[in-house]
């Protein structure tokens, strides 16, 4: 989804994956990963998702 700019669909996916034991550190250490490969733009692109969806579940 990061590497095909589907950033929409990373909330519904990143909330799944959370559910199933995900912490936040590892989300995050995912998308530095994914910078090297899918391109800086598109990590920095999915940052603003992946706090709201942090954001969210901590309420």
């Amino acid at each position: 989804m990061v590497a095909a700019g589907h950033f929409p669909q990373i909330t519904y996916h990143l909330n799944r994956a959370m559910d199933n034991g995900l912490t936040q550190a590892q989300a995050s250490e995912v998308i530095t990963h994914l910078a090297f490969y899918a391109g800086w733009p598109n990590a920095f692109s999915s940052v603003p998702v992946m706090k709201d969806v942090f954001a969210k579940r901590v309420q």
